[in-house]
């Protein structure tokens, strides 16, 4: 009899900026990226916004952030802090 073990999937990383804590254990984070024009191939800015689960409530507007996907928590929450890369100077 054979053993079927469940694999989960490489979990995307993310780095960006947290916008908002107003929430309950919750942040919510920008992450930015850069997409070529299909026609004039000039870069350009476009953001993500993306709630992220936050155990501590460690994390401040302004941090930089690291977040990971991982199972849906809430209705629009899949993503859960890893580290705070740098904190804010404020």
């Amino acid at each position: 009899m054979q053993t079927v073990t469940k694999k989960r999937g490489r979990r995307r990383k993310y780095i960006g900026n947290v916008i908002g804590t107003k929430m309950h254990k919750t942040i919510t984070v920008e992450v930015m990226r850069l997409v070529k024009h299909p026609k004039y191939g000039k870069y350009i800015k476009r953001s993500t916004v993306y709630k992220a689960h936050d155990e501590e409530n460690s994390a401040k507007v302004g941090d930089k952030v690291e977040i990971v996907d991982c199972r849906p928590l809430s209705k629009t929450k899949f993503t859960r802090l890893l580290r705070i890369i740098e904190k804010s100077k404020e």
